[in-house]
């Protein structure tokens, strides 16, 4: 092995961020190139063999950059860094960085933070109807409440209207506690946190109020006209294709649809066809209608969900396999 080394210099604020907590982002890099990095005040030195140092100064250099942008380095970060690198589209990250959707009510830019969420909201940008479709942590509900916010502040529409199906794994409304409204809040619970976390609690309460934001289950959907909103489906795979034929044709004119849903989590009754993997067949060549398919690439919470849902995914085609045979 030739063994070469490479000097890279990096700001010191952006040098402790890089480096992690006991350096633990420093030793996750040294191990996916098998290299060695050896700091000396900012003067940071790659030793290894000439593909894999090439491939670690430029995960140090897109990270390096991406905080001199303002940003705050995560594992998430680190890991999505490398694996872009060894696709050859380190590139593609400092693109990500430059597209701010928005702010939370706490400052804090929202951006697409990969290649697919990028697609994903570009998509939603440019087409009248999106389907998000991914496993957990992909960001599909929140990227789109972000954008659903930037539409209506920027008066593009002039309400927002959020719905999913009152489904979970099984249960029934009837057998939950109280009136309507509080059996069918639990069910919506995920889309009152992102509203609060964007726009603040107070700004959303006062736009509930006017009936210009509104939160409510997909059944109270049928029988409406939609004109001039953001529409947004959330787990849309317990949907039935009519709940999904009747969604869809309540669009009306000026209106913005994000349908999003995880085809591998169904929790509708065995033997009932979803509704998400009907319009995926019915709709696909329909001009107007874009499909954006997240991975677990995408994935962007705790780096352990990422492995939870590679694990699934091998283990369920194992089984299909295994089925078919």
């Amino acid at each position: 092995m030739n063994e070469v080394s490479q000097q890279i210099q990096l700001d010191n604020d952006s040098l402790r961020q890089i480096f992690g907590t006991n350096d633990s982002f420093i030793k996750k890099l040294e191990k996916d190139f098998k290299v060695d990095v050896i700091d000396r005040n900012g003067a940071v030195t790659v030793r290894g063999e000439g593909k894999n140092v090439k491939g670690a100064v430029s995960v140090l250099t897109q990270l390096n950059l991406y905080t001199m942008h303002g940003n705050d380095i995560e594992e998430q970060n680190v890991d999505y860094a490398i694996s872009m690198e060894k696709e050859n589209s380190s590139s593609m990250l400092e693109e990500l960085d430059k597209d701010i959707i928005c702010h939370t009510i706490n400052g804090k830019p929202i951006k697409a933070k990969t290649v697919g969420q990028k697609k994903y909201v570009d998509a939603i940008k440019n087409s009248m109807v999106t389907f998000g479709l991914g496993p957990a942590g992909t960001g599909k509900t929140y990227l789109a409440m972000a954008m659903a916010i930037t539409a209506f502040k920027n008066e593009e529409v002039s309400r927002i209207i959020l719905t999913r199906p009152a489904i979970e794994a099984g249960e029934k409304l009837g057998f939950l506690p109280g009136d309507l409204q509080s059996k069918v809040d639990p069910y919506l619970r995920p889309l009152y946190d992102a509203l609060y976390q964007i726009m603040g609690a107070e700004s959303f309460m006062r736009n509930m109020e006017k009936g210009l934001i509104e939160v409510a289950p997909l059944a109270y959907m049928r029988g409406r006209t939609l004109d001039s909103s953001f529409i947004i489906l959330d787990e849309a795979q317990n949907t039935t294709p009519a709940q999904m034929k009747m969604f869809l044709t309540r669009i009306g004119f000026g209106s913005k649809v994000v349908v999003t849903g995880d085809a591998t989590q169904i929790d509708l009754p065995h033997g009932t066809k979803s509704g998400l993997d009907i319009a995926q067949k019915v709709l696909g060549n329909v001009e107007g209608i874009s499909f954006c398919k997240l991975t677990n690439k995408d994935v962007v919470r705790h780096p352990l969900v990422q492995k939870i849902v590679e694990a699934y995914d091998k283990f369920e085609n194992k089984e299909k396999s295994h089925g078919r045979k």
